[in-house]
């Protein structure tokens, strides 16, 4: 329930943009600095949140940062002008990045380590969900009372998050020996730095095209404002379907599975311009295009092997990298626009995120694998 509240924010207020920059009086460029200020208040919050609450119950730190999830989702619907709303979706961003690596971290704590990568996957899958019924709920709803319904429904949600928690969440102590300084080790992990790395410039692809998927359909495809929802719900499908695929694959061949998910992704982006203009041909490819997001469960199971002690700071900015993603993909897409080469050139940009993502992978898999075999090289006593 915490990740369908999460999710349904994260992409209604991109599906959304083209209303309330109406009403705001901005343009749509302008208006994507609201996505982008939401990630910013992600990235920021994550490791700073992970780092000074490591050693807290878990559970009270799901249920604090879910509560201020839902207080700044709250203001979000009444800001009176765009800085303000600007102000309150950062707010809205900071507990995003470390809620759900803690609630990874609890799932993970559930299950074998042969099934980590599945087990982060049903957490995600509240996520994945929203895309299909919470963002298109809200998009219809903010299209049929105001936009600022939509983030109404997501401070609903969140409480509702809250009162789950409270009731269902696994109780624990927390970890006593935690400190700053060894969440901080993850950092000089260079596979960690790589990892995060991979999604923050892969995942932007994602974003590029997505943040601005309301607004081609309307002007470029030419449907009705009515259609916007169903294409949503299309790409939420396919990206809980991938999720859930990727992860059981994952489990088996991590590497493959990342590679295979970030070329899919690659050429699926780099098809969108191609079908634009075709409705039925853009909600095949917007399907390919959501399937390519279950990376995010892969990545966050890759995290947890190579984090080794400082598990939280790992797993709380692979959301801070994802949200770098957000605020980068709709960003680069926006200058592209914004220089005259049409909404559809976004998925020339995602094509091109995609493939620099995957290319940073294989470095990363270069250096473990060069790594891997001076310790051979060195014997016993090295290891």
């Amino acid at each position: 329930m915490g990740a369908f509240a999460i999710g349904t924010t994260e992409f209604a207020a991109m599906s959304l943009l083209p209303f309330f920059a109406k009403d705001l009086g901005i343009s749509e460029p302008v208006a994507g600095h609201a996505i982008s200020i939401y990630a910013l208040g992600v990235v920021t919050g994550a490791p700073l949140i992970a780092i000074w609450g490591a050693r807290f119950s878990r559970k009270t730190l799901l249920l604090a940062l879910m509560a201020v999830f839902a207080f700044a989702n709250g203001l979000s619907a009444f800001a009176p002008d765009y800085p303000t709303l600007l102000l309150f979706r950062f707010l809205s961003g900071l507990p995003h990045g470390a809620y759900f690596g803690v609630a990874a971290l609890v799932a993970a704590g559930l299950v074998p380590r042969e099934k980590r990568a599945q087990s982060v996957a049903l957490v995600m899958v509240g996520l994945t969900s929203a895309t299909i019924i919470g963002v298109p709920l809200a998009n219809w709803m903010g299209q049929a009372f105001g936009w600022r319904v939509g983030f109404m429904i997501v401070a609903v949600l969140a409480m509702i998050t809250v009162t789950l928690v409270a009731i269902f969440a696994t109780h624990d102590k927390g970890d006593p020996e935690s400190s700053p300084l060894r969440e901080l080790g993850a950092l000089k992990n260079p596979q960690v730095l790589l990892t995060l790395l991979t999604g923050a410039i892969g995942f932007g692809g994602l974003f590029a095209v997505y943040t601005y998927v309301a607004s081609i359909l309307i002007e470029v495809t030419q449907v009705s404002e009515s259609m916007v929802p169903l294409v949503l719900a299309i790409f939420g499908i396919g990206m809980t379907i991938g999720n859930l695929v990727a992860a059981r694959a994952a489990d088996r061949a991590m590497n493959r599975t990342v590679i295979a998910l970030m070329l899919w992704s690659a050429a699926s982006l780099a098809l969108f311009p191609f079908v634009a203009s075709n409705l039925v041909a853009m909600c095949v490819v917007i399907f390919c295009i959501g399937a390519g997001g279950g990376l995010g469960s892969v990545l966050q199971a890759r995290l947890m092997d190579v984090a080794g002690d400082a598990q939280t700071l790992a797993a709380a900015a692979h959301h801070s990298a994802f949200n770098m993603a957000n605020a980068l993909g709709p960003w680069l897409g926006g200058l592209a626009i914004s220089a005259g080469y049409g909404l559809t050139s976004t998925g020339w940009i995602g094509a091109g995120l995609s493939l620099g993502g995957l290319a940073i992978y294989l470095v990363a898999l270069s250096l473990q694998n060069r790594t891997e075999t001076l310790l051979s090289k060195a014997g016993p006593a090295s290891k």
